[in-house]
């Protein structure tokens, strides 16, 4: 047999086993479950409707006209030895598996919800999977079969392309057929996507008290993660919680109390403007500044990294733990401005009191009564009471009169000071500028399943970049030790089947063996490209 006509053949019969597939799908899973449901005895049907999506229309498309043709095409191979002007047919009608595609996490979620809620729900579907027609596979097994068809309708298509003679008659057809496949392919993938990123805003959006400032559906969630606030004031740290939109910066509080929400929000800083840059501080290692127009922060992270600049461009990495499986290693972008900021237009970054023993203005030395520290509202310098004695507007508080030290006060308003209000010194305190960051191969949420598979501890799983040869295991992002780790040499990477939709994977070495489960398949194959 030609090669070419091999592959055909097993896209025929991969064909009759998918058709197959659909029909226990739509045509035993959905039509029972929707007969039980319309009595009133298990769930709602909408739920299942919900659950099984345009399934069956994707099985009436395989089965009536898909399938039939491939069949006649094969029964007339000797005399027309093609199969790309069907395949060209069959592309436009794939694009109806975006629905399906869209809706399948959620309809993952909602058998698990109901089996919970509906014991005759649950009972019923587990009288389906006995049945030989199910081959010991879960329901949620038979509905991954439609995600993963149009990949494999690629793969074979590919093969056959490859396979086929320069002077094959199909060779047009077939190219085309392929070229059609492939954009389907990425529509399918866009959409999977698409649902993925909503999916998580929404979850995020939830977590924030759904705040109407805030929701919008076109905003991207770069980085999450806690961090620490330095106080100027008393000199210590407090937890603060970040989310790194595409457009905004939220500076939140976690509550004590979660009813509605998991933060309290109590500062929005805008990307378009927002300034991040290195503190060289001995007292509070790896700090950075974050400043807006309304508001300065000074923060904490728990590692630094090298600096970096490309095109004219500084990238700052925030260093700070995150929820998610890939957002340690972002990075965000800022230009570089030549020049200090204007006075007066953007909040400045305070110095901290314990870091001065002196008035910055006038050098005298500062005490408990007679000579107190004020901040410049300005510049930020801490002064004394005669050197902050005036008041001008400034265009970040919205033009009010703010308090400020004599210097800031004159380039502000023009106005001269009398010459015996002059302080005895005068200068501008430079600070330098750098980055921070922390670097991991990989770190991300995960869980180690004990030894019978059961249950197990979830923590915070990373491996360093520069120690890539360990994986360390922390019972918590922001923990600064690690409780367990493991050496990666010698051990082999295994991928588990997703049988009851969860994302597993074993390192194994001898006796030893290691389970994992991440929270998507995506972060599985991750974690196992990477280990």
């Amino acid at each position: 047999e030609p090669e070419e006509k091999k592959i055909a053949l097993e896209l025929l019969e991969t064909e009759q086993a998918y058709v197959n597939r659909l029909h226990l799908l739509d045509q035993i899973f959905y039509t029972e479950l929707m007969k039980e449901a319309k009595t009133g005895k298990t769930v709602p049907e909408e739920v299942v409707k919900m659950i099984f999506s345009n399934i069956s229309s994707i099985y009436q498309f395989h089965a009536k006209f898909f399938l039939p043709e491939l069949q006649k095409r094969m029964e007339d191979w000797s005399c027309n030895p093609r199969v790309g002007d069907v395949i060209q047919k069959l592309a436009p009608f794939l694009k109806m598996y975006g629905e399906y595609i869209k809706n399948f996490d959620k309809a993952v979620e909602l058998i698990t919800v109901w089996s919970e809620k509906s014991p005759p729900f649950q009972e019923l579907i587990a009288d389906i999977q006995k049945r030989k027609v199910c081959a010991n596979l879960t329901l949620q097994h038979h509905m991954l079969e439609p995600v993963q068809r149009i990949p494999r309708y690629e793969l074979l298509l590919k093969d056959y392309v490859r396979k086929l003679p320069p002077e094959s008659p199909d060779r047009d057809d077939a190219e085309k057929a392929l070229e059609m496949i492939f954009m389907v392919a990425k529509h399918s993938n866009a959409a999977i996507a698409e649902m993925e990123r909503l999916q998580n805003l929404w979850v995020v959006y939830q977590r924030l008290g759904l705040e109407d400032d805030i929701v919008d559906p076109s905003n991207e969630l770069i980085k999450e993660g806690p961090i620490q606030k330095i106080s100027t004031r008393n000199n210590s740290t407090s937890e603060k919680y970040l989310f790194l939109f595409n457009n905004m910066l939220l500076y939140c509080v976690p509550k004590v109390i979660h009813v509605g929400a998991e933060f309290q929000v109590h500062l929005r800083i805008d990307v378009d403007g927002m300034k991040v840059r290195e503190l060289n501080d001995t007292q509070f290692p790896h700090t950075f500044l974050v400043s807006g127009k309304q508001r300065t922060l000074e923060l904490q992270a728990s590692s630094p990294t090298d600096p970096l600049e490309e095109e004219g461009h500084q990238l700052i990495h925030l260093p700070f733990c995150t929820r998610s499986e890939e957002e340690m290693n972002a990075w965000i972008k800022v230009p570089l401005r030549a020049g200090r900021e204007e006075l007066g237009r953007r909040a400045p970054q305070w110095v901290r009191d314990n870091l001065v023993t002196m008035c910055m203005r006038c050098k005298e030395p500062f005490n408990a009564i007679t000579r107190r520290r004020h901040h410049c509202r300005a510049c930020g310098y801490v002064v004394c009471a005669r050197c902050s004695d005036y008041k001008a507007e400034l265009q970040y508080d919205n033009n009010r009169l703010n308090r400020v030290c004599q210097e800031c006060y004159v380039f502000l308003t023009g106005h001269v000071v009398p010459e015996e209000r002059e302080g005895k010194h005068k200068g501008i305190l430079e600070k330098e500028a750098a980055e921070v960051s922390g670097r991991s191969l990989l770190c991300s949420s995960l869980q180690l399943l004990d030894k019978n598979g059961k249950g197990g501890t979830r923590g915070w799983f990373v491996i360093p970049q520069d120690d890539p040869l360990v994986l360390y295991i922390y019972a918590a992002p922001q923990d600064v030790r690690a409780h367990t780790s493991i050496p990666l040499l010698g051990y082999q990477v295994r991928d588990l089947p997703q049988g009851d939709s969860r994302h597993v994977f074993q390192l194994a070495q001898s006796r030893q063996v290691y389970t994992f489960v991440a929270d998507t398949e995506e972060l599985k194959r991750r974690w196992m490209r990477t280990m």
